[in-house]
């Protein structure tokens, strides 16, 4: 079956996903006559005006609730328009996999735009921060938009790469004009040194980097703290050291580990806290499910006391 692109504007109420999507429909670069389903999942003041676009062939179609939404559904309604590719504005308070849950399997996204109202998103951030950080881990673009011009972009910026650290960033002021985000993150360790030193603090964002990408540190050695675990299939010669992350809230503690060859391991204590020196290979592994990743083959392992505090945050 034919793949179908999807294209996803997440953000809250009156961020401004309507009015974005609106102007791409009227740009004759992206509506060229393709046939499109607009699935709104959201409705706000703004509205959508087809009189505008440069090509006729857009359906819409309005979601009220998720749980109403099936494969089969959203299928029938790509047959019946005979869509080549999907908008869909996604409902603010909702994760995105909650709609991407039901979409059929020939559907696949193209890209996932977050739109951040600038006056209001550090509030959603700091009480509703769960949802904030869902649409930032998934997000190819994040647009601030509403800045005022010598508006602080860092705030916007530190939230963004807090989560993301590939995602790109545009500053949208009320004057109409916009700015890219060309502020260069320094990570908090040496890469370049002979054996990369990571501290206790920056062990959620020494993870991330490397599991995203690991080809940078092939050949490298790594020193870390971490917690003896097992790999899930329990295989001989072979841990995983890691720690408990937190990405926003308690009830997403996750433990964070990689994979380590080593031929002492019948003589770690799970869940012991150790000094791991090692020499990272970029490559396929189980544990990524066949794909690549960092895989560690330890020269040492030590005693360590306990990280402070034991679960770490980006």
């Amino acid at each position: 079956m034919k793949t179908v692109p999807v294209y996803a504007f997440t953000g809250f109420l009156e961020s401004g996903k309507t009015k974005f999507i609106q102007e791409t429909l009227e740009d004759p670069r992206f509506n060229s006559g393709e046939r499109t389903l607009l699935i709104v999942c959201e409705e706000g003041e703004e509205e959508y005006d087809f009189s505008t676009y440069p090509h006729k062939n857009v359906w819409k179609e309005v979601v009220e609730e998720y749980d109403d939404l099936t494969p089969e559904k959203l299928q029938s309604w790509q047959k019946q328009y005979k869509a080549q590719r999907v908008v869909v504005e996604l409902n603010g308070m909702q994760p995105a996999g909650a709609f991407y849950e039901k979409m059929p399997e020939n559907w696949e996204i193209a890209q996932e735009v977050f739109f951040a109202d600038a006056r209001s998103i550090l509030n959603f951030n700091a009480n509703m921060r769960s949802l904030v950080v869902d649409k930032l881990q998934g997000c190819e673009l994040v647009v601030f938009n509403r800045m005022e011009k010598g508006q602080d972009v860092m705030p916007y910026h530190k939230l963004a790469r807090a989560l993301n650290r590939r995602v790109d960033i545009i500053y949208d002021y009320t004057d109409g004009t916009t700015q890219f985000d060309e502020i260069v993150d320094p990570l908090p360790f040496d890469i370049t040194a002979d054996t990369i030193e990571i501290n206790d603090d920056d062990y959620a964002i020494w993870y991330r980097d490397i599991a995203e990408e690991s080809q940078k540190y092939d050949g490298k050695n790594v020193r870390f703290k971490a917690q003896v675990a097992n790999l899930r299939r329990g295989v001989q010669g072979w841990f995983a050291p890691g720690r408990f992350v937190m990405t926003c809230c308690v009830e997403d503690i996750e433990f964070m580990a990689i994979p380590c060859k080593y031929d002492r391991c019948e003589e770690l204590t799970m869940r012991s806290w150790v000094w791991v020196t090692a020499h990272v290979e970029s490559k396929a592994h189980n544990l990524y499910h066949g794909e690549v990743g960092p895989v560690l083959t330890a020269l040492s392992v030590e005693p360590a006391d306990a990280a402070e505090p034991d679960v770490c945050t980006f």
